[in-house]
This record gives structure tokens, C-alpha cells and sequence, in this order.
């Protein structure tokens, strides 16, 4: 039987590199993502497409897809079904066609985006979410071999339209997730997503760098998860034997800051205080450009120029190293900021940002076949 599935891309609002700590996420789906289509073989063999620039068709069995034995975009696609084998998951030979809205390496998770759709369009909706999310990270760490937590798989399968999700990984493999509602559009806001075109990759090095020093400081420190620590803890443990190195203690302070900002920043929103959001926002970014180093000139430069053109607050999202950022902005002043930002990107001769609106979207779906996702 033929399925087809969609899965959307994320926006992390605030709480980056954070998971894989042990701390809080407060990520969206956005309207942006993948299209999986999947139709039986009669041959018992599998094979992966994709209209993407560049992705070449892989064909293979599912033993052709392990680790080490495949890589390029059909990591992702055919990993992700490898994946669900080995979590005792039956996957029939299929033939799997993908299409794709959402801009590789732009921070806007299209990796997730893409194993998630292949997830459930292979398995017709018929397993359940969480299986799901532990088969596409099984596919992102391991098959491809990008150390990653699990935002963003988390955030694709899980999403719902009006709701950011507070994803709280201080259980590792098991997060535990409520809603909260999200909504800037009523109080006559825009989230604005630039995409600064500079594009990353999480299997390269910058991104497993930041997890090695994160786990060195939580040794250093004996905490497990660092993301467990309040700032106070993180102070009166840095001392003596168990004194932080200034690349370790940054790390760290990042980290436990960025857990208070999104508690913080789940406060805002409880009482539609979007003023204070964007501050905690631009925080965030500053964090990350300074104490975790993982921004670069190009969201640097776009942030500083939507705060100028009057947004609320602005920071990067995603891994960094590149990709995306945000931008609370009154609607009103939504034109002015994406002039801002190109006409600074053009005085630097860098290519024209893009720009889209980042409205919470549902996750992973089912879009034709014989069940629903549970």
C-alpha cells in the first residue's frame, strides 16, 4: 500500500545546545519541511530519491544503509529505515520518494525533517511517536554520524499548530514534554526567520567540539547532567580541584544560563509579556556568540540590524556555525527589518538573506494511508 507523510522543519525559540546537556528546549514546527512518498517493491531491496539539487537515488539493502557503509543526503533517508529494523520495527521493501521545502544546513533542522517523514510515511502511521523519534536519531548519530541530542527530532514528530513545546531532557533518551502556548500573531507580532544562507553541517567538527567540552566540564564539575546546575551550583563548584578551565567554564555558563532562559522565557509567555521574550532572545544570542562561540558574522550582523529596526529580540537558532535566526518584530515594522537586514548584508557584498514567517505548525502527519500517527 502507497503512503505519503509530511514532516515539518523547527525553529528553537531559545534553549541551544541544551539537550544533549540534559537542560530545556523550547522549539516550533514551521509550516517549511519534508514530503515523503513510499510505494511498495516486489524486488525486497529499497530505494531512496529526491528532487534536491545534487541528491543522487541510492538502492540498496537495508544492510547496505549501516553505519559506515553509506553516507550523502541517503544517510538520512535510507538510515532512518535501517533504523527502524533495528529497533524491531518491520519495514517492507519500499521505494521512497522525498521532496523538500525546508533549505538544507540553514539551522531549520532538515535533517529531522527529512528522517522523520521517511519515519512515518514507512511505517504508515502505524507506530508510535516516541519509536519513531528513537529511530531517527539512531539514524542521525550513528548512520550519518552527527552527535546531536534530540531537539529536533523531538520537536518534528511532536509539534502542534498555536503551541511551542517545553522538551525537558534531564531524563536523556526519555524528555518529557508539555505545550505551551504560542501565539505572536495575536498580539500583532511577527517571528521573522532569516536565513543568512551561510550553510553547516552537524557532522563536521565545530558541533561535536562544543558536546566534548560540555562533557569535560560536567566531569570537571561531577555534575550529571551539566544542565542540571543552577547558576549558584555552577559558581560554587568551580573552585579548588575542580577549577574550569576559561574554554570549559564558558561552555558551562552557557549552557546552565540558557536552561534559566528558558524557564524564564516560559514565564514570559504564561503572562504575554513578549517584551520581555525578546530580551531573553537576545541574551541567548549573545551567550552563543560569546560564551559557546557558535555564531558567526553573518548572524551576528543580522541580529544587530533587526534590534535596529526595532525588534523585540533576535538571536540564532539552531546549531550555529551558520544557518538561521530569528526576530521578534511588531508586524508593522516587519518590512523595515527585512530592509535592514539585506541592505547591511549588501554593504558587506554578502548574498541576499531569505525571509520567512515563522507561524507554529502541527508535526509529522500522515497524509495518505490507512492510519493515523499516534
Amino acid at each position: 500500500m502507497e503512503s505519503t507523510a509530511r514532516a515539518p522543519g523547527r525553529v528553537n525559540l531559545i534553549g541551544e545546545h541544551t539537550d544533549y546537556n540534559g537542560g530545556l528546549c523550547l522549539p516550533i514546527a514551521i509550516p517549511a519541511g519534508t514530503t515523503a512518498h513510499a510505494r511498495p517493491r516486489p524486488d525486497g531491496r529499497y530505494r531512496v530519491s529526491s528532487t534536491m539539487p545534487g541528491a543522487e537515488p541510492w538502492e540498496g539493502s537495508l544492510d547496505d544503509a549501516a553505519p559506515g557503509r553509506i553516507d550523502g543526503w541517503a544517510a538520512y533517508a535510507a538510515g532512518t529505515l535501517w533504523a527502524l529494523r533495528e529497533l524491531d520495527v518491520a519495514v517492507p521493501a519500499l521505494e521512497i520518494a522525498v521532496d523538500a521545502d525546508v533549505p538544507p544546513g540553514s539551522g531549520l533542522s532538515s535533517s529531522a525533517s527529512l528522517e522523520a517523514a521517511v519515519a512515518v510515511a514507512a511505517t504508515v502511521g502505524r507506530v508510535p511517536l516516541d519509536v519513531l523519534v528513537s529511530a531517527c536519531r539512531l539514524a542521525e548519530n550513528d548512520v550519518v554520524g552527527a552527535p546531536t541530542g534530540g531537539l529536533d527530532q523531538t520537536a518534528v514528530l511532536h509539534a502542534r499548530v498555536g503551541h511551542a513545546l517545553l522538551v525537558d531532557f534531564a531524563n536523556g533518551d526519555e524528555p518529557a514534554i508539555s505545550e505551551v502556548a504560542f501565539d505572536p500573531a495575536d498580539a500583532g507580532l511577527d517571528l521573522v526567520v532569516i536565513d543568512t544562507r551561510v550553510r553547516h553541517a552537524h557532522a563536521d567538527g565545530g558541533y561535536g567540539d562544543r558536546r566534548a567540552e560540555c562533557e569535560r566540564a560536567a566531569h570537571i564539575l561531577q555534575a550529571r547532567p551539566l544542565g542540571a546546575l543552577t547558576t549558584g551550583e555552577l559558581a560554587s563548584r568551580d573552585t579548588g580541584a575542580q577549577h574550569l578551565d576559561g574554554v570549559a567554564r564558558r561552555r558551562a555558563r552557557h549552557v546552565v544560563r540558557e536552561v534559566e532562559r528558558v524557564r524564564d522565557a516560559v514565564d514570559t509567555l504564561a503572562h504575554h509579556d513578549w517584551a520581555a521574550f525578546g530580551l531573553l532572545m537576545t541574551a541567548s544570542h549573545h551567550s552563543l556568540r560569546d560564551d559557546f562561540e557558535v555564531s558567526c558574522d553573518e548572524l551576528d550582523v543580522a541580529v544587530d540590524a533587526a534590534l535596529a529596526a526595532g525588534a523585540l529580540g533576535a538571536r540564532m537558532t539552531g546549531g550555529g556555525f551558520g544557518g538561521c535566526a530569528i526576530a521578534l518584530v511588531p508586524r508593522d515594522h516587519t518590512p523595515r527589518l527585512r530592509r535592514a537586514i539585506s541592505g547591511a548584508f549588501a554593504a558587506r557584498t554578502w548574498q541576499r538573506p531569505d525571509f520567512r514567517r515563522g507561524s507554529p505548525a502541527a508535526g509529522a502527519r500522515l497524509i495518505s494511508g490507512d492510519d493515523q500517527v499516534r
